[in-house]
């Protein structure tokens, strides 16, 4: 599971032939989340809100800007076998 960011309370990661669509995971210590890489749209969310809330407006944050969701996209292409 590649990390791809660390923000120290929590994690953005892709898994190894993932399925799509094009999606990264945000994970923290009580909380987890999906997120497309596409139009950021939260695809799946689960635990604390608070802190998951939190987490997921500073993930959407830096995903939303052009570097990083270029290297999301990236990313995905060589994590997922280029799909």
């Amino acid at each position: 599971m590649p990390r791809i960011e660390d923000f120290g309370s929590f994690v953005i990661y892709m898994y190894y032939q993932d399925h799509d669509p094009p999606h990264f995971h945000v994970i923290g210590p009580d909380f987890k989340a999906r997120i497309a890489i596409e139009d950021l749209r939260i695809l799946s969310r689960a635990g604390k809100d608070r802190p998951m809330d939190r987490a997921i407006k500073r993930a959407l944050e830096w995903a939303g800007e052009d570097d990083h969701r270029a290297r999301l996209e990236s990313a995905w292409a060589e994590y997922s076998g280029g799909t």
